[in-house]
This record gives C-alpha cells, structure tokens and sequence, in this order.
C-alpha cells in the first residue's frame, strides 16, 4: 500500500500548528513540521498556516532562511496551500504593517471595509467565484471558520483571475485564491469542521496526484 503523501507544514512560529497536524493527518497525509529549507526537501506539499501580522511573519520566515525556499517551491509550481496568513503573504506587500511580503501574486493585503466588528471571528459563508477540485464535495455557501482583520486583494479585485471564492463580512472579501497548483484560503480548514477536513483531503488527494505523476514522469 503506498504511503500517504508527505506535507511539509512551514513552522515559523506563527500558527495552531498542533491543530493543522492532526487535521492534515486525518486527511490521509503524513506531516513533517519544517523549521529550516532542509526540512521541505521529499516533500509532496507545502503547507504555510499562520495567525498575526505579516511583518514578524516575515521576519520569522527570513531568519529561518525560508523565503526563497518557498518562492522557488511555487515558481516550480509544486503542490501549495496558505492559510489564513500564510495566503496574505502571498501577496506584493501588507497595509496592516506595511511589511514587504512574498510577492508571489500581485496585489496587496488590506483592512476589511466596512466590517461590522473586527477582527472578523466565526463561521461565514465562502461563495465561490469560479471551480476548484479542492472544493469539490463542498456545498457553495459553505460554512468555514475565520479569524482575521485583513484580507489579501489581488490587483485585478474581486474579478481578478486568481480569485476562487469571497465572502462578505461588511464588504466582500477574497476568502480563497488559486493559480496553477497553489491555492490560499483566508479561513481556517483546520478548525472548519467537516467542510474543512473535506478540503483538506481533496489538497492531499491533488497533491498525490502530482507526487504521482512525478514519479512516472
């Protein structure tokens, strides 16, 4: 029986990682929690999770010397998920600290608009703008769970290409986004229950996919 796929889950000190590793590991994956650049080699998936502010974020990240690890990983366009701040820093830079972020997908995090409380805390409903396989058994206007103040805003909006789903808390906001084998969810799968466990799966099921193909190829 072949193995599980092996997620790589990036620790810089700035998520549940405990929460992301048993969630992942239900998924039928196997978890590796990656502190240096070593750690993400033999790995299937990459996973960035993270809660906070971009700037110490990246910080983090520079100190570990896992920036360009991470920017090489997606350029090969290899299996990728970012939670929570791990999409926000997917972008060109973060208005919450003006930090300079990964640069991966144009555009800018910025402070939800006119959100009736912040920071944005609960369950609320992710409509998605176009298909993605890692939503498949998931009901349009799903229930996930968010924490967050800011959201990323790629440059072409709401309509941009990159854009899978939204939600609207006050304003709407990009709540997932996806180019070639990346995607990035602004709510947390770890702690969305089934819905969440389901999406889970359906990155560990593509992120095999892939690690198969490799091998053929």
């Amino acid at each position: 029986m072949t193995a599980g796929p092996l997620v790589a889950v990036v620790d810089y000190g700035a998520g549940n990682l405990v929460s992301i590793e048993q969630a992942i590991t239900a998924a039928g994956a196997r978890v590796r929690l990656a502190a240096t650049a070593a750690a993400i080699d033999g790995a299937d998936l990459l996973v960035v999770p993270g809660v906070g502010a971009a700037a110490p974020a990246m910080e983090r990240l520079r100190d570990a010397g896992l920036v360009e690890p991470i920017r090489t990983w997606i350029a090969a366009d290899r299996p990728f998920l970012g939670i929570c701040l791990g999409l926000q820093l997917l972008f060109d830079g973060s208005d919450e600290d003006g930090a300079v972020t990964l640069g991966i997908l144009p555009g800018r995090t910025v402070r939800l608009a006119g959100a009736p409380t912040l920071p944005h805390i609960g369950w609320n409903q992710v409509e998605r703008r176009r298909p993605h396989p890692a939503f498949s058994g998931i009901a349009d206007g799903a229930d996930l769970y968010f924490v967050h103040s800011y959201a990323g805003l790629p440059a072409g909006g709401l309509d941009d290409e990159a854009v899978v789903a939204i939600t609207a808390h006050g304003a709407r906001f990009v709540s997932a986004v996806a180019r070639g084998r990346l995607l990035g969810v602004q709510f947390h799968p770890e702690r969305s229950g089934r819905d969440g466990l389901r999406l889970l799966a359906n990155v560990v099921g593509l992120a095999a996919v892939e690690r198969d193909r490799r091998s053929a190829a």
